[in-house]
């Protein structure tokens, strides 16, 4: 009688040792579950942040475009200008003739890759770029660069040139999730705008744009190149009729004379590609000092950098803004 507790036991003890093991399978299996799935939603959240593509249509074609890209290549400045506000990082750029206030970009941790009209595809295709960003210049380029990686045209286009920026902007936001900040951004240019019409609204004023090059004059007008101080900004032109070409219409003083604007503005090309300025000693002669713009000091010298260089970006638009805004 004395074995049979003895064997009770030991019954018991095999009995409660099996429940805590099984207890501690199903524990682990649980837990095992669990992390299993933590590493999946973990992969999927990387895939879809990292993986995630969307296409860009523009004006050359369709472009599939990776969200966040980490190697960016621009060649225009103005987008170079956007990227710069927004904190995107590029990591090659084209560096001879970079605006003065973009000048970070000289730097040897930027790759220099060629010219605007010239890219250095030897070196862009060692670079294994996620998004080439072109505008007009390497418009004949693109096909080349499309082989080497994503590329999207995102130039300019002055006949509809609020329209434009804007495109281009809201797909920067799109590509770098950076669209709160776009909007923020372009609701401030379109506040300053509205000030500025009002302002060039009651002045009544009339304006005349012309780019002085190596001794030479060209006027530009609505729809123009720099069309944007009528076209946008609301500032009478001195003269609807002048031609609308990227050169501009070829005109002398006596037209500047003849056509005696209130505002004449004044773009430098030779400050913008050579570093030298001439534009003030060419265009302050015995003529215009005859021109309303001249005797009651309207004579605006405006910003190369801005006008001629990096149009189109979000601080080139804020800053040509405030000059036409002080000019007047």
């Amino acid at each position: 009688m004395k074995r049979f507790p003895l064997l009770f036991t030991l019954l018991l003890f095999v009995v409660m040792m099996a429940a805590g093991c099984g207890a501690e399978s199903v524990d682990n299996s649980a837990s095992s579950e669990t992390t299993e799935g933590s590493t999946t939603t973990t992969e999927d959240s990387a895939t879809d942040t990292t993986n995630e593509e969307i296409t860009i249509t523009h004006m050359l074609g369709e472009t599939p475009v990776k969200v966040n890209p980490e190697k960016v290549v621009v060649f225009d400045f103005g987008m170079l200008d956007s990227l710069d506000k927004l904190g995107v990082e590029v990591i090659g750029v084209p560096q001879a003739n970079i605006p003065s206030y973009l000048s970070k970009y000289e730097d040897s941790k930027y790759e220099n890759v060629g010219s605007l009209k010239e890219p250095d595809f030897e070196k862009i295709a060692e670079l294994g770029p996620d998004l080439i960003i072109i505008s007009g210049r390497q418009q004949e380029a693109y096909e080349e660069l499309s082989k080497i990686g994503p590329t999207v045209y995102m130039g300019l286009d002055t006949s509809k040139y609020m329209e434009s920026f804007k495109e281009n902007q809201t797909t920067l936001g799109k590509i770098f999730n950076k669209e709160a900040e776009v909007e923020e951004e372009l609701a401030a240019v379109e506040a300053s705008i509205q000030a500025l019409n009002e302002k060039a609204a009651a002045s009544e004023s009339t304006g005349l744009i012309v780019l002085a090059n190596e001794g030479n004059l060209s006027a530009y007008g609505p729809a123009s190149r720099f069309g944007i101080i009528h076209d946008v900004f609301g500032l009478k032109a001195a003269d609807e009729q002048i031609e609308v070409s990227t050169h501009g219409q070829s005109v002398s003083f006596e037209y500047i004379v003849e056509k005696d604007p209130d505002y004449l503005f004044v773009i430098d090309r030779g400050a913008a590609v050579d570093g030298e300025s001439s534009a003030k000693e060419l265009i302050e002669n015995e003529l215009i000092f005859n021109t309303k713009a001249y005797k009651n000091d309207n004579i605006v010298y405006l910003n190369p950098d801005f006008w001629y260089l990096s149009g189109g970006g979000l601080i080139s638009v804020s800053e040509m803004i405030k000059e036409i805004e002080n000019g007047l």
